[in-house]
């Protein structure tokens, strides 16, 4: 099995720290993974993105020509990183944000309010771990507990901040459980 996935948006949405909250959470599983941040010069407001690969078997490339999930915070991500995904593969879209439908028919469509979600949580910086409980409640690429146990391995001796980004996750995997038409 090897998984790769796309996040997408503007810098400061947590994009590069959610990638690293996966990767981390698939080491906890012992899985092979590779985590690649890319941004631009301007960090904060400008794009970013972070492709995180997760593999049983070694990775050869940590370069995706084709993403099994993508998650876009923002119109232009979605517009850059639709075309990579596979047939069949997942986009999570922040529908807080992107208005435009996407192009694609034959690929999973989760439209999540990823930014009220987050400001429900507590804090609109917690756009990026919402959408992640939805990449993970429909593509349960690591467990829920693997990801919870990540959150207190990256945020680190933060009691408080952990408990707040666990309920953020959790805001994103009752979205789109319920999306799903399964209780949460």
């Amino acid at each position: 099995m090897q998984h790769a996935t796309v996040f997408g948006g503007f810098g400061g949405q947590g994009l590069l720290f959610v990638g690293h909250v996966l990767a981390e959470a698939a080491v906890i599983e012992g899985r092979d993974v590779s985590w690649m941040p890319s941004y631009g010069p301007e960090m904060r407001g400008g794009t970013a993105s972070c492709t995180v690969i997760i593999a049983d078997r070694p990775i050869g490339s940590p370069i995706v020509d084709t993403a099994d999930s993508v998650v876009a915070l923002n119109p232009p991500s979605l517009a850059k990183f639709e075309p990579l995904l596979a047939p069949g593969g997942l986009l999570i879209i922040n529908a807080s944000l992107i208005e435009a439908e996407p192009r694609r028919k034959d690929i999973e469509v989760v439209a999540m309010p990823c930014s009220a979600l987050a400001r429900e949580a507590g804090d609109d910086r917690f756009v990026s771990i919402v959408a992640l409980g939805g990449l993970i409640a429909r593509r349960p690429i690591v467990r829920a507990d693997s990801v919870r146990q990540a959150l207190g391995v990256v945020v680190g001796d933060r009691p408080a901040l952990v408990a707040a980004d666990i309920a953020a996750f959790e805001r994103g995997l009752g979205a789109a459980t319920s999306a799903l038409g399964v209780p949460a």
